[in-house]
């Protein structure tokens, strides 16, 4: 009988996999540079682990969160070139955080001309809180400005400065 995902096994399970998926060799990437499709593979690879041992609702890695029912979501990213396929969408996203927690998953791509598969390394599988999502140098700058005994005029133009997308009128309402 399958168990009910929760957070905690969410986390102890990709420690695992991403120990198992390191010594994984797979012609199906090999060659492959584009780091998107590269995250996909891995993110539909994590997703039938978990399946086979818990129960819970998967979300759509196109149209929202990974797991909706828990609030996480996975991303993949090389440590060659990291980045994120997931931009703040707003200004609010970046001050306040995302409202999900990410689970993310760093590797090292290592493709073997002999045999033709490639490895992925997997370096770091981290599961970020939701509260820990938002922008780090924006909101450590406002959190400067209050220190300093600044005022909603000091926030708007630190938002303006910063060229964070929001209009007077929500920079203000944020500034409150």
């Amino acid at each position: 009988m399958k168990r009910k995902l929760t957070t905690k096994f969410l986390c102890r399970e990709a420690s695992v996999f991403a120990e198992t998926e390191s010594s994984h060799t797979e012609p199906a990437i090999f060659g492959v540079t584009d780091e998107k499709a590269v995250g996909t593979y891995l993110e539909h690879k994590f997703q039938a682990y978990l399946r086979e041992k818990y129960t819970y609702e998967e979300g759509s890695s196109a149209g929202g969160i990974d797991f909706p029912k828990l609030g996480v979501d996975i991303k993949v990213t090389s440590i060659k070139q990291p980045q994120s396929s997931c931009p703040f969408k707003n200004a609010r996203q970046k001050i306040f955080g995302l409202g999900y927690s990410l689970l993310l998953f760093v590797y090292e791509k290592i493709d073997d001309q002999k045999t033709r598969t490639a490895r992925l390394n997997i370096l770091h599988s981290i599961f970020i809180e939701a509260k820990k999502t938002a922008d780090y140098q924006i909101t450590t700058g406002i959190l400067n400005i209050i220190k300093n005994n600044g005022n909603k005029d000091d926030i708007v133009a630190f938002m303006q400065d910063r060229l964070l997308p929001v209009e007077e009128i929500q920079a203000l309402q944020i500034a409150d």
